[in-house]
């Protein structure tokens, strides 16, 4: 049991090494490529304006529709309107004629 006792001893040694220059670690591990972010963030851009560009074409496009839509004209019949006619009736009495309408 002597022999397991070291090496607990020494893995526990090393552990603690690698937890110690592990804390000293991050600051320098999130050195980030200014270059690579800026590139990501010029492609993000780019990506938004074609969004936009895309977005305004279809609506362009849209509204288009739209307008020719409400160009066509549509011919409405002329309305059936009965025409009522007067019923005269000429009577003459002596040497006078006499029209009576309703």
């Amino acid at each position: 049991m002597a022999v397991g006792l070291p090496s607990v001893r020494l893995v526990s040694a090393l552990l603690a090494a690698a937890f110690v220059a592990g804390l000293a670690l991050p600051a320098s591990a999130q050195v980030l490529n200014p270059a690579a972010n800026g590139n990501a963030l010029v492609q993000q851009n780019d990506l938004q304006i074609l969004q936009n560009r895309v977005q305004r074409q279809q609506f362009q496009q849209q509204q288009q529709q739209y307008r020719a839509q409400d160009r066509v004209i549509v011919q409405q019949p002329a309305p059936v309107v009965p025409q009522v006619r007067p019923s005269c009736q000429t009577q003459i009495i002596g040497n006078t004629a006499v029209s009576t309408c309703r």
